[in-house]
């Protein structure tokens, strides 16, 4: 009789200690993909009349009235651009409301934070409720303070000015950057500003050296929330502007149509497109900035 031979055993690789066991790879759900279609859909939603109003702004004359106004241009000219400034004071128009906007900004960035300081770090009797009451005048329409501006501005000479339109801008936005400064406010430490009173440090003091440079995200989210409103506003522009010499560029805007309802689009559109570049341009610079800004009076830390 034969021994049957012992089955041979092969010793199982095992990988090192050192190495990770491999990955496997995971299959996209069904949540993170519905998540990218539909960030995808919305970037085409606001990206996509941007660059229809940039090409339409390039179309002949001809081309946008006899073609199909979104279908690709078979031509393209910068001559519409040139037409833009020849028809209106477009230059004038765009430093008009450059005044217009930093000058409001300036006023609601100073009041506001001097207000939230006040209201969140020095404290006072009642303070809570003069805050509700500044956070009362969010939901104030602008439309029920024209009539009695108007006839206050008259009454003091006050039309046809830019303080007619930067008072009232600045008075309405008050409410918000009220609200955002003491969101921040909030969460800066107690203990930083008393180690600067131990230290001698008066409350204007502790302002200008903590608090303000401490703010410097939060002041840019409220400049660049208010600017989109400002830089577009209409009706007090239309209300209290009376010269062609102060005209904003909402205002502007509407010496592109001619006698009869006849409008230039193509010379249009190429204006609108050079009054929303300098927006996109700062948004674009100062994106993260905002983001934190916002952040900062939503998670303490």
């Amino acid at each position: 009789m034969t021994a049957q031979a012992a089955p041979i055993t092969r010793p199982v690789a095992t990988p090192p200690d050192n190495q990770p066991p491999p990955r496997r790879r995971r299959r996209p759900s069904l949540h993170g993909t519905l998540s990218k279609v539909l960030i995808a859909l919305i970037v085409i939603v606001q990206v996509y009349p941007l660059a229809w109003l940039f090409i339409t702004s390039l179309r002949t004359e001809q081309d946008f009235a006899t073609g199909d106004p979104f279908a690709l241009p078979t031509s393209l000219t910068w001559e519409n651009y040139a037409r833009a400034f020849e028809t209106g004071n477009l230059g004038l128009n765009i430093l008009n409301s450059f005044i217009v906007t930093m000058g409001a900004n300036l006023l609601i960035v100073l009041l506001g934070m001097m207000a939230a300081y006040a209201l969140q770090v020095l404290g006072f009797p009642f303070s809570k409720v003069v805050r509700s009451l500044f956070l009362i005048g969010i939901i104030v329409p602008v439309q029920i303070a024209l009539v009695p501006l108007f006839i206050d501005y008259s009454a003091i000479n006050l039309l046809d000015t830019y303080p007619s339109m930067i008072i009232p801008l600045a008075g309405f936005a008050l409410p918000m950057s009220i609200y955002l400064f003491s969101s921040f406010f909030e969460y800066i430490p107690r203990e930083t500003y008393e180690a600067a009173s131990l230290d001698g440090a008066g409350p204007y003091r502790i302002f200008g050296l903590i608090t303000v440079p401490l703010s410097v995200n939060t002041v840019v989210t409220v400049v660049l929330v208010n600017s989109i409103f400002i830089w577009n506003d209409f009706i007090f522009a239309n209300t209290f502007v009376l010269s062609e010499e102060l005209k904003t560029i909402p205002l502007g805007l509407q010496n592109y149509i001619g006698a009869m309802g006849k409008t230039d689009w193509t010379a249009t559109f190429a204006a609108v497109c050079v009054t929303i570049t300098p927006l996109l341009l700062v948004f674009l610079v100062l994106n993260k900035a905002m983001i934190q800004g916002l952040e900062s009076g939503a998670t303490k830390g």
